[in-house]
Protein backbone atom coordinates (compact mmCIF):
# COMPACT_ATOMS: atom_id res chain seq x y z
CA UNK A 1 0.00 0.00 0.00
CA UNK A 2 1.06 3.32 -0.90
CA UNK A 3 -0.43 6.65 0.20
CA UNK A 4 0.27 10.61 -0.44
CA UNK A 5 -1.56 13.29 0.55
CA UNK A 6 -2.16 15.84 -2.51
CA UNK A 7 -3.23 19.91 -1.72
CA UNK A 8 -4.99 21.73 -4.50
CA UNK A 9 -5.39 25.13 -4.53
CA UNK A 10 -8.47 26.35 -5.95
CA UNK A 11 -9.49 29.89 -7.55
CA UNK A 12 -13.14 29.22 -6.67
CA UNK A 13 -16.14 27.63 -8.06
CA UNK A 14 -15.52 25.04 -10.95
CA UNK A 15 -13.68 21.82 -11.82
CA UNK A 16 -9.83 20.93 -11.55
CA UNK A 17 -7.91 18.58 -13.60
CA UNK A 18 -6.10 16.40 -11.29
CA UNK A 19 -5.42 13.14 -13.38
CA UNK A 20 -1.75 14.02 -13.83
CA UNK A 21 -1.22 14.53 -9.96
CA UNK A 22 -3.11 11.24 -9.52
CA UNK A 23 -0.74 9.66 -12.26
CA UNK A 24 1.97 10.51 -10.44
CA UNK A 25 1.33 9.10 -7.37
CA UNK A 26 0.01 5.78 -8.72
CA UNK A 27 4.00 6.12 -10.43
CA UNK A 28 5.43 6.22 -7.22
CA UNK A 29 3.48 3.80 -5.86
CA UNK A 30 5.36 0.99 -7.68
CA UNK A 31 1.49 -0.90 -8.02
CA UNK A 32 1.70 -2.96 -11.44
CA UNK A 33 -2.15 -4.28 -11.00
CA UNK A 34 -4.41 -3.08 -8.09
CA UNK A 35 -6.70 0.23 -7.39
CA UNK A 36 -6.10 4.04 -6.89
CA UNK A 37 -8.50 5.30 -4.20
CA UNK A 38 -8.85 9.37 -4.18
CA UNK A 39 -10.27 10.84 -1.22
CA UNK A 40 -11.27 14.64 -0.29
CA UNK A 41 -11.37 16.15 2.95
CA UNK A 42 -14.17 18.53 2.43
CA UNK A 43 -17.79 18.50 2.37
CA UNK A 44 -18.05 21.63 -0.37
CA UNK A 45 -15.68 19.84 -2.96
CA UNK A 46 -15.95 16.89 -4.82
CA UNK A 47 -14.35 14.54 -6.85
CA UNK A 48 -15.94 13.62 -10.54
CA UNK A 49 -15.14 11.31 -13.24
CA UNK A 50 -15.67 13.65 -16.36
CA UNK A 51 -15.14 14.30 -19.82
CA UNK A 52 -11.61 15.64 -20.26
CA UNK A 53 -11.44 16.85 -23.83
CA UNK A 54 -14.33 19.34 -24.14
CA UNK A 55 -14.86 21.83 -21.10
CA UNK A 56 -18.33 22.86 -22.18
CA UNK A 57 -19.30 19.15 -20.62
CA UNK A 58 -18.11 20.73 -17.20
CA UNK A 59 -19.42 24.13 -17.84
CA UNK A 60 -23.24 22.17 -18.28
CA UNK A 61 -22.48 20.61 -15.27
CA UNK A 62 -21.56 24.06 -13.36
CA UNK A 63 -25.63 24.83 -15.12
CA UNK A 64 -27.29 21.57 -14.16
CA UNK A 65 -25.72 22.01 -10.43
CA UNK A 66 -26.86 25.64 -10.30
CA UNK A 67 -30.44 24.77 -11.24
CA UNK A 68 -30.19 21.67 -8.58
CA UNK A 69 -28.56 23.38 -5.44
CA UNK A 70 -28.70 27.32 -6.31
CA UNK A 71 -26.95 29.53 -4.29
CA UNK A 72 -29.02 31.70 -1.33
CA UNK A 73 -32.06 29.89 -1.70
CA UNK A 74 -34.56 30.98 1.25
CA UNK A 75 -35.23 27.94 2.09
CA UNK A 76 -31.92 27.24 3.43
CA UNK A 77 -31.18 27.50 6.96
CA UNK A 78 -27.36 26.50 6.93
CA UNK A 79 -25.39 30.09 5.55
CA UNK A 80 -22.72 30.22 8.45
CA UNK A 81 -20.69 31.09 5.04
CA UNK A 82 -22.40 33.22 2.91
CA UNK A 83 -24.77 32.16 0.43
CA UNK A 84 -22.95 29.87 -1.50
CA UNK A 85 -22.52 27.51 1.60
CA UNK A 86 -25.34 25.46 1.83
CA UNK A 87 -25.52 25.30 -1.79
CA UNK A 88 -21.85 24.04 -1.49
CA UNK A 89 -22.89 21.23 0.62
CA UNK A 90 -25.73 19.73 -0.95
CA UNK A 91 -23.72 19.86 -4.02
CA UNK A 92 -20.85 17.90 -2.85
CA UNK A 93 -23.28 15.52 -1.12
CA UNK A 94 -24.80 14.97 -5.16
CA UNK A 95 -21.34 14.30 -5.99
CA UNK A 96 -18.32 12.01 -4.74
CA UNK A 97 -16.06 12.59 -1.92
CA UNK A 98 -14.22 9.58 -3.06
CA UNK A 99 -13.46 7.64 -6.36
CA UNK A 100 -11.87 4.75 -6.71
CA UNK A 101 -9.99 4.09 -10.43
CA UNK A 102 -8.25 0.79 -11.73
CA UNK A 103 -4.77 0.55 -11.82
CA UNK A 104 -3.12 -1.77 -14.69
CA UNK A 105 0.28 -1.44 -16.06
CA UNK A 106 1.32 1.18 -13.33
CA UNK A 107 -1.19 3.44 -15.16
CA UNK A 108 -4.51 5.07 -14.03
CA UNK A 109 -6.78 2.56 -16.06
CA UNK A 110 -9.22 5.67 -17.36
CA UNK A 111 -11.36 5.77 -20.53
CA UNK A 112 -9.75 7.95 -23.36
CA UNK A 113 -11.99 10.65 -22.66
CA UNK A 114 -11.94 10.50 -18.72
CA UNK A 115 -10.16 12.71 -16.62
CA UNK A 116 -10.40 12.44 -12.38
CA UNK A 117 -11.63 16.37 -11.71
CA UNK A 118 -11.74 17.92 -8.18
CA UNK A 119 -15.29 20.05 -8.36
CA UNK A 120 -14.94 22.97 -5.65
CA UNK A 121 -18.67 24.05 -5.06
CA UNK A 122 -17.36 27.38 -3.13
CA UNK A 123 -17.41 30.60 -4.80
CA UNK A 124 -14.15 31.90 -3.44
CA UNK A 125 -10.65 30.36 -3.57
CA UNK A 126 -9.70 27.34 -1.31
CA UNK A 127 -7.00 24.87 -0.58
CA UNK A 128 -8.51 21.36 -0.95
CA UNK A 129 -6.51 18.37 1.03
CA UNK A 130 -6.62 15.04 -1.14
CA UNK A 131 -5.17 11.49 -0.10
CA UNK A 132 -4.23 8.81 -2.52
CA UNK A 133 -3.98 5.45 -1.67
CA UNK A 134 -2.43 2.87 -4.14
CA UNK A 135 -3.02 -0.93 -3.51
CA UNK A 136 -2.65 -4.31 -5.49
CA UNK A 137 0.77 -6.24 -6.89
CA UNK A 138 3.73 -4.39 -7.23
CA UNK A 139 5.21 -7.19 -9.39
CA UNK A 140 5.57 -6.88 -13.29
CA UNK A 141 2.58 -5.68 -15.20
CA UNK A 142 0.77 -7.46 -17.62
Amino acid sequence: MYRQRLTIDTRGRGTYEITRQVQQVVERSEVAEGLCHVFIHHTSASLIVCENADPTVRRDLETYAARLAPDGDPSYIHDAEGPDDMAAHLRSILTLTSLTVPVASRQCDLGIWQGIFLWEHRTSPHRRRITITVVGDEGEPD
